[in-house]
């Protein structure tokens, strides 16, 4: 059976793809802009002239940025942050969300702990004394002081709780009488067919994780412990104090660069291994975000 579409379903079709099209567009534009800059000579991006192509190809930035031990230090403690930190918040995650997906009858006290969540949604302890609690536990300037404040993401959680009421009763019966406690249960039945939601949840946690850069600032003593971005954001804010503090082998090195150039590579840099990961993880995205805010 053939089925005729109505013009003005056709219109709206086109006007979608259109509307879509433009979007995609406006969102790439700024990466190549920021790529080609990277990529064009120091006269040329200093004097504006990069739009959508590099002007005067050159790959200095990059080979500059590649011998920059500060970098890749700094990359190395962001991917450590995004391993650890998506480990520890998918775990608290999942053992927060399947208890609360409980109904009352099965777990009296749902009710409060629930609402004890939700207002840490909307109100916190403060700056101060949320500085003070890291501080007196010990894990300043350490791989903790990033990861631990913000291990449990609320919004994350009530998106599996709800993802997890979706599940039929009847896969948890049958998993009752075949003597399966709650870890098996949660371990065995409700992940496995939680993988939308999962990774709609992951890809949020890595990308905030990585992403993240103003409590680099805060718990880190340290240059060499700051995470990527709090790296960049140092960088691009002291880039210009730096540069007329240099030495000669630096500046030998930095002739054919720019304070731009350098700093566009650097940027684009730590922007490209969430650009490459998001891809593979959209499509999940959709169906995970769908699947658990619907309820009965």
């Amino acid at each position: 059976m053939v089925y005729k579409q109505s013009l003005s379903r056709k219109l709206f079709v086109v006007f979608n793809v259109l509307l879509l099209t433009l979007i995609t567009v406006l969102g790439i534009i700024p990466f190549v802009h920021l790529l080609s800059v990277s990529l064009s000579s120091n006269t040329a991006a200093m004097a504006g002239e990069v739009k959508l192509w590099p002007v005067g190809f050159s790959w200095d930035a990059y080979v500059y940025l590649g011998e920059k031990v500060e970098f890749f230090r700094s990359l190395w403690v962001s991917v450590k942050r995004v391993a650890l930190g998506s480990v520890v918040n998918m775990l608290l995650v999942f053992i927060t969300a399947y208890p609360l997906s409980k109904s009352q009858d099965q777990f009296a006290w749902r009710t409060p702990y629930v609402w004890f969540f939700a207002v840490t949604m909307f109100f916190g302890g403060g700056l101060i004394p949320t500085y003070i609690i890291v501080k007196n536990t010990g894990i300043m300037d350490s791989i903790w002081a990033l990861i631990l404040p913000g291990a449990l993401n609320v919004w994350n959680m009530i998106l599996m709780l709800n993802f997890f009421r979706t599940i039929p009763k009847e896969m948890e019966e049958a998993a009752t009488i075949d003597g399966a406690g709650h870890w098996k249960m949660l371990w065995q039945i409700y992940l496995p067919v939680s993988l939308p939601s999962i990774a709609t949840i992951g890809l949020f946690t890595i990308v905030g994780h990585w992403n993240a850069w103003f409590d680099g600032i805060l718990y880190m003593n340290s240059p060499e412990n700051y995470p990527l971005q709090t790296y960049l954001s140092t960088l691009i804010t002291a880039m210009s104090s730096q540069m007329t503090a240099v030495s000669a082998e630096q500046l030998k090195a930095m002739e054919n660069l720019s304070e731009k150039t350098l700093r566009t590579a650097q940027i684009f840099m730590g922007a490209l291994p969430i650009m490459v990961v998001y891809p593979f993880a959209q499509k999940y995205f959709v169906k995970g975000m769908t699947v658990g805010s619907v309820k009965e």
